[in-house]
Order: C-alpha cells, then sequence, then structure tokens
C-alpha cells in the first residue's frame, strides 16, 4: 500500500473535479463530495448516494445533498505508485460523478470507468 496524506489526496480528487469539462461541472446540482478514510466494504473505491439528475422531478426539493465518498485507504491500497493514485482518483471522481447524470456501471465499463 501506497503512503499518501489525507492533505495531499483530497488535493488530487480536487485536481480530478479540475478536469471535469465546466459544460458538465456547471449542471451538478445539490452534490457534495467528500474524502473518507475507510470504505464501508472492501474494495469500494467510491460510491454514489443520492438522486440521479435524471430522476428528478417537479416534486425534488428541500431534500439533502446527493453524497460522493471517495475512499482513501482503498484507493490506496491497491495502487503501487503515486501516479497510479493520480489516475484511479481521476477515474473514481469520473465514475461517481456520472451516477449522478444517471449513468449506470454497465455503460461505465463501456467507456473504461
Amino acid at each position: 500500500m501506497i503512503q499518501m496524506s489525507r492533505e495531499v489526496f483530497e488535493e488530487l480528487v480536487g485536481e480530478a473535479l479540475d478536469t471535469v469539462p465546466p459544460e458538465l461541472t456547471s449542471h451538478m446540482r445539490n452534490v457534495v463530495i467528500v474524502v473518507e478514510d475507510e470504505a464501508p466494504e472492501p474494495g469500494l473505491l467510491g460510491l454514489y448516494q443520492g438522486i440521479p439528475l435524471t430522476e428528478r422531478g417537479d416534486w425534488y426539493g428541500g431534500v439533502l445533498p446527493d453524497h460522493i465518498s471517495i475512499y482513501r485507504d482503498e484507493i490506496l491500497r491497491i495502487c503501487e505508485t503515486e501516479q497510479d493514485v493520480v489516475d484511479e482518483v481521476r477515474i473514481t471522481v469520473v465514475h461517481e460523478i456520472a451516477h449522478h447524470f444517471g449513468i449506470d456501471d454497465e455503460r461505465l465499463h463501456d467507456l473504461g470507468y
């Protein structure tokens, strides 16, 4: 397992967010992205919890923000180099943001995520 401070890891998450085109991030609504150390289950790198944009209707309002968790220890556990961490953080962030937009795992895997 590679070692990396939480601060550096959080910076990588921020940098990964910066690579998402503004045309997409401008449509992200009521969502928070956090770094958590431990995943709720082994092998889970990230998790989207919420109501995807594609499922929100007129009824949507007054709800807590969607929650995207990026699991630091799990990502560090599978990476051998710092560059691996950079790459995996970006892939995981994009993957979870895609869920916010209503893209399912099957389609993401088809796209290489």
